[in-house]
């Protein structure tokens, strides 16, 4: 996997619900599908255990 671009994701995101009339939650997802993720739950995860141990799995 690569590195979650944050900056893409959260630009998605906002658009989506902006826009798109999703709540936050859809348009997150949305967002992490983007990039690869299942979902957003799984992007925040990935970024968390990135935070913890500074490695990439």
């Amino acid at each position: 996997m690569t590195v979650p671009d944050i900056d893409a994701f959260e630009e998605r995101a906002a658009i989506a619900e902006y826009d798109g009339g999703l709540s936050r939650s859809e348009a997150e997802t949305l967002a992490a599908r983007a990039q690869g993720f299942k979902n957003a739950d799984a992007y925040w995860q990935w970024l968390a255990d990135y935070v913890v141990t500074k490695q990439i799995k």
